[in-house]
C-alpha cells in the first residue's frame, strides 16, 4: 500500500459551508483542481475561485431536484479506481474517468431537520444518498484516496500536503477513513432511529447506536480501567452540554455522579422554590427545598454529612455567593447549576479542584428518552423512567389520610426515591430528607440504614431525637410484608407512599391502621437498578 499519493484533484460537496473558501483557496494555491456541485461550487465560484461543475465532468445535469447529481461512474469510478492496477488505469481511460484524489463532503442537515421538528415528507427528503455513497467509495479506496467528512480536519490536510509536497501519508487517510464510516454509520443511525419512531416501530428488528467523541477519561471506574466520553447529539442539558469553568477534567465518576445529580434536581420546578441535591456514588445523600438556595444546601447536608464529603452538589437555580461560601467550607468534587454569579465563580476560585458546570437550561424529565444498557451478548433498550405522580394520583388506602403538609413531603420524597438504587427508602421532613436508604437487598435493611443513618446525623448535630421522628416516607416499590412499614414507623414516620400491588397488601394496610399511619398508593414503582 503506497504511503505518500499526490492531490491534483478534488471534488467538494457540503451542506455545511463554513469553512469551505477558505479551504477551497488553499487547495487552489497549492495547484489542485476543484470539482464541485450546486450550492458549493456557486459559492466557490462567487468567491472567485475556479471551479468545474461535476455535470460537465459527468455530462449529465442535476436532476430530479438534486436527488441525482453524483450517482454516476465517471465520479465513483475517479474514487474507486485503484492506481496500482493497469487494468483500472485502463478502463479509465477507455471511459474517459479522471482520478479524484481528495473528496470533501458532509451531509445533509437530515438530525438538524429532525431536530426542528420537520414533518415526515421533509425530513425523507433530507436524507443523503449520493454524499454517503461517495463517502463510502473513497473511504474504502483510502490507499490512494483523501476523504474529508468534517471541517476540523481540514487544517490536518493541508498541513499534510506542506509537509510532503503536496501529498498525504497513508496514516491520515486511514484516520480520515475510519472517520468517514464512522459518520455515515451514525448519520444511517440517525435516519433508521427517527423513522422507527415515525412508523412506531416500537422494536424494530435492527437497532444501531452513535455517539461523537468528546474526551478521553484518565480512566474508567476504577484506574486499571480505560475510558472515554461520547456525545448523543440530543443537546439534552446536563453534563455532557455544560461548560466547565475550572477544577481538573470531570472523571469517569463524576460525569457518571454528575449526571445523576443534575437529573434529580431537575425534578423540582426553579419557578417554585430553590432545590439543592447532594450525590455520593450515584446515590443522593441529601436533598431539600428551601426559602433561598443557601437553606436549601444547609438543608440538604444535613441529611448526611459525612457522605456529602467528596460529593456532587446539583442545584436548580444559578449558584450564587453566599451558598457557595457554604459550598466550599468542605471538600466537594464538583458543581452543576443553570449559571453562577461573578461573586460565586470567586469564591470557587480559591478551590482549584474544585469543578463548576454551568448548563444554562435543565432536562425536561417528562421528555421521552431511550436508554441503553450492554448486557455479555446484547443490549436492553427501554424508555427512561420518566413517570410522574401528582396529587390526583395517590389512592388514600389506610383509615387516616395524609394532612396536606404531610401529601407535600409525601411527593418530595416519592421524586426522591425515584433517583435511589433500589431497594430504596427516603425519610423527607419540610421538604428535605433525613434519612436515605438505598441499594440493599431487603427494603427492611434499606429501612433499617436510614434511620440508623438519620439517628447519627441527630447526635453529631446535638439533636434530642432524630428528624425522622414526623416524616413522611417513601418506599420505591410495594413492602412485601409489615416489617419495612414498622421499620419505618418505629423511626417516627408517620405517614407512607409506596406503588402497592402486593399479594400482602392488606396486611401492610392493617398494620399502617394498627399503628396510626397514613398510607398513599401510588401504582406506580421506580424500581432503579
Amino acid at each position: 500500500m503506497t504511503d505518500l499519493t499526490p492531490l491534483r484533484r478534488a471534488l467538494l460537496s457540503v451542506s455545511d459551508k463554513s469553512g469551505l473558501i477558505a479551504f477551497g483557496r488553499a487547495l487552489a494555491d497549492r495547484g489542485v483542481e476543484l470539482l464541485s456541485t450546486g450550492g458549493s461550487a456557486k459559492a466557490l465560484r462567487d468567491a472567485g475561485l475556479e471551479v468545474r461543475d461535476v455535470a460537465d465532468v459527468t455530462g449529465f445535469p442535476e436532476m430530479m431536484d438534486g436527488r441525482v447529481k453524483t450517482l454516476h461512474p465517471v465520479v465513483h469510478g475517479g474514487l474507486l479506481a485503484r492506481r496500482d492496477l493497469p487494468s483500472h488505469r485502463d478502463a479509465m481511460v477507455e471511459h474517459g474517468i479522471g482520478p479524484i484524489d481528495l473528496l470533501v463532503v458532509n451531509l445533509y442537515p437530515f438530525e438538524e431537520t429532525v431536530a426542528k421538528g420537520a414533518d415526515f415528507d421533509t425530513c425523507i427528503e433530507n436524507i443523503d444518498i449520493g454524499g454517503p455513497a461517495m463517502i463510502r467509495s473513497a473511504a474504502k479506496n483510502h490507499a490512494f484516496i483523501t476523504v474529508v467528512t468534517d471541517v476540523v480536519d481540514y487544517d490536518a490536510v493541508l498541513a499534510e500536503l506542506d509537509a510532503n509536497d503536496g501529498q498525504t501519508t497513508l496514516v491520515l487517510r486511514q484516520r480520515l477513513a475510519q472517520t468517514a464510516y464512522a459518520r455515515t454509520a451514525a448519520y444511517d443511525t440517525a435516519v433508521s432511529t427517527w423513522m422507527a419512531g415515525a412508523i412506531g416501530a416500537d422494536t424494530p428488528r435492527r437497532r444501531s447506536f452513535s455517539g461523537t467523541f468528546k474526551q478521553t477519561m484518565r480512566y474508567g471506574e476504577n484506574s486499571h480501567q480505560s475510558a472515554s466520553f461520547y456525545t448523543d447529539g440530543t443537546g439534552r442539558p446536563g453534563v455532557a452540554t455544560a461548560v466547565q469553568h475550572q477544577g481538573k477534567e470531570l472523571s469517569y465518576n463524576n460525569i457518571n455522579d454528575t449526571d445523576a445529580a443534575f437529573e434529580l434536581v431537575a425534578e423540582f420546578d426553579p419557578a417554585d422554590s430553590p432545590a439543592v441535591a447532594i450525590i455520593k456514588h450515584a446515590n443522593p445523600c441529601g436533598v431539600a427545598r428551601g426559602a433561598t438556595l443557601l437553606e436549601a444546601y444547609q438543608n440538604a447536608f444535613d441529611c448526611d454529612r459525612t457522605s456529602a464529603f467528596g460529593g456532587i452538589v446539583a442545584l436548580n437555580q444559578p449558584l450564587d455567593e453566599d451558598t457557595a461560601k457554604a459550598i466550599v467550607e468542605i471538600f466537594t468534587e464538583v458543581v452543576i447549576a443553570p449559571g453562577a454569579s461573578d461573586g460565586a465563580k470567586a469564591v470557587f476560585a480559591t478551590k482549584k479542584n474544585l469543578r463548576l458546570l454551568t448548563t444554562e437550561g435543565f432536562p425536561d424529565v417528562k421528555a421521552p428518552i431511550t436508554t441503553y444498557r450492554q448486557v455479555a451478548g446484547g443490549m436492553l433498550v427501554q424508555d427512561k423512567d420518566t413517570g410522574y405522580i401528582g396529587m390526583d394520583d395517590l389512592r388514600v388506602v389506610t383509615k387516616l389520610a395524609p394532612t396536606e403538609a404531610q401529601m407535600t413531603d409525601l411527593l418530595f420524597a416519592w421524586k426522591v426515591a425515584k433517583h435511589v438504587k433500589s431497594n430504596a427508602i427516603v425519610y423527607v421532613k419540610d421538604k428535605a430528607t433525613v434519612g436515605v436508604g438505598a441499594g440493599q437487598m431487603s427494603r427492611l435493611d434499606s429501612a433499617l440504614i436510614a434511620a440508623k443513618k438519620a439517628e447519627r446525623m441527630a447526635e453529631a448535630m446535638g439533636l434530642p431525637k432524630p428528624l425522622t421522628q414526623g416524616s413522611a416516607v417513601a418506599s420505591d416499590a410495594f413492602f412485601p410484608f409489615a416489617d419495612g412499614l414498622m421499620e419505618a414507623a418505629a423511626a417516627g414516620a408517620t405517614c407512607v407512599i409506596q406503588p402497592g400491588g402486593s399479594m400482602r397488601d392488606d396486611e401492610v394496610i392493617a398494620a399502617a391502621d394498627e399503628a396510626g399511619i397514613a398510607m398513599v398508593f401510588t401504582n406506580m414503582r421506580h424500581f432503579r437498578h
